[in-house]
């Protein structure tokens, strides 16, 4: 009894060991004695010789890799900070475990130094603005050409390389910063400059304004003013004209309040034009 169950047991682990399922998401390898016997599996259940053969199984889905950011020198000799990242998937398992050993961190190696290659080469064709502001589709396209035409070699499929950005070192940048603030500083200087001008032009054009119109409010108060003056010289002249004796009463009198003012007492002999009126006859008979 004990011996059917050893046999039962013999023949089920030998069962299980002779079955391994494929994963959609996987690329399955048949090793015999460690050498590849098979590598054309498709998902679902297959079988092999317990104790001889050994499946390696490896990832068929796209794989990431972001490389570690590194510099590389532009056509005009300027130092720049690439960071990107890769995207790529094994294309032949058998190739693939053959130059790389099945080791996924060795192939990741491998592939961050083709993309430096490729990036070296292309960054050093270009100038720091072409490869800011060119077009980098083209650059990419010629990168991912040269870099699956040496990767295929070792089974693997190179789909696409991304910029995530480019950055300036340090040193570089802080010079770039400094003569950024350089020239903005020049063109506010320059601003300021033509603002204060264009200020002074106003100012010299209001100040020509403003005594413009004082010359000419100046010559119409005098236009007025003359007009005036003549105007009351004429209704002077009209006046006088319709009663002599009374006019020249008038002004006299007019003088002799304007003269004889305050407290003042003047110990004159009356005589003369101006005090006629004092010892006029006629005037003292009226």
């Amino acid at each position: 009894m004990t011996l059917i169950l050893v046999l039962v047991a013999f023949v089920l682990i030998t069962l299980t060991s002779s079955m391994f399922i494929v994963d959609e998401r996987q690329k399955a390898l048949l090793l015999r004695l460690g050498q590849i016997e098979r590598s054309d599996y498709e998902p679902g259940l297959h079988f092999k010789i317990p104790f001889v053969n050994e499946v390696r199984k490896f990832e068929a889905r796209e794989m990431a890799l972001d490389a570690q950011p590194a510099r590389y020198l532009t056509g005009e000799k300027k130092n720049v900070i690439v960071d990107s990242f890769i995207m790529w998937r094994i294309a032949d398992v058998a190739t693939y475990y053959t130059s790389m050993g099945g080791d996924e961190e060795r192939a990741a190696l491998r592939l961050s130094q083709i993309i430096k290659d490729g990036l070296r080469a292309e960054f050093g064709r270009r100038t720091i603005q072409e490869v800011v502001s060119g077009d980098r589709v083209t650059m990419v396209k010629d990168i991912l050409k040269e870099a699956n035409r040496v990767a295929e070699g070792f089974g693997i499929s190179i789909s696409n390389v991304r910029i995530k950005r480019i950055d300036l070192p340090q040193e570089v940048s802080s010079s770039v910063y400094t003569r950024m603030e350089a020239e903005r500083e020049r063109v506010a200087k320059e601003l300021r400059s033509q603002g204060a001008e264009k200020a002074e032009e106003i100012r010299s054009d209001a100040d020509r304004q403003r005594a413009v119109i004082l010359a000419e409010a100046r010559r119409d108060a005098e236009n007025l003013r003359g007009e005036g003056d003549a105007r009351a010289t004429e209704i002077y002249a009209e006046a006088y004209g319709q009663n002599e004796d009374f006019y020249g009463l008038y002004r006299r009198l007019s003088a002799y309040q304007n003269i004889f003012q305050g407290d003042d007492m003047l110990v004159i002999e009356p005589t003369g034009d101006f005090f006629d009126r004092f010892s006029d006859s006629s005037l003292s008979a009226q």
